[in-house]
């Protein structure tokens, strides 16, 4: 609950990674308000730009779909140029009066690069080509590190252990996974 007595709404978890040529994005399903879980399927990930870009999202589920919307025309307009989509993307973001307003996070990727978008106009490319967002976000991260630095496994395995780790610890995150690769 917040200060100002309103209900939040506990985000999720979204893991992405790219390894050996492979892009692989997920997420769990659960969507929460408050103390209530509200659904256990939610699809928080998205392939987009004819199955180029992956992005995930975490937050408020319709301000996610609006921005994912926004997000999608500047793929179209940039012909699917991931670098100046996002840049152009984070810039309206931060300027926009009502995208201002939205609250979410997003990771967007394909083959080659992997971003992490903010409310606040942030770009963050990670240095390891992996990012996670939401309030299981740390824990798919640290356990994805550690996979990824320690075993073999194949980028889709290394997500969802991650994820399914990060389920069992964060309990705004279920075991109802979403994950999509290029």
């Amino acid at each position: 609950m917040q200060k100002d007595g309103k209900q939040t709404l506990h985000s999720t978890t979204v893991l992405g990674l790219i390894k050996d040529g492979k892009a692989v994005i997920g997420s769990d399903g659960q969507v929460t308000f408050g103390n209530t879980i509200l659904k256990h399927t939610a699809k928080k990930i998205r392939k987009l730009y004819n199955g180029s870009v992956l992005a995930g999202f975490a937050g408020g589920t319709a301000d996610a779909f609006a921005l994912l919307q926004r997000f999608e025309e500047k793929l179209e307009s940039t012909r699917g140029n991931l670098y100046r989509s996002v840049l152009e993307f984070a810039r309206d973001w931060r300027t926009d009066r009502y995208l201002r307003r939205l609250e979410a996070m997003m990771i967007v990727m394909n083959k080659e690069k992997l971003f992490v978008l903010t409310g606040n106009g942030d770009v963050v490319e990670p240095d390891d080509n992996l990012a996670a967002i939401g309030s299981g976000g740390p824990f798919a991260l640290a356990s994805a590190r550690a996979l990824v630095q320690n075993t073999n496994l194949e980028p889709r395995q290394i997500v969802e252990i991650s994820l399914k780790i990060a389920s069992e610890i964060c309990i705004y995150t279920n075991s109802e996974f979403t994950i999509e690769e290029l």
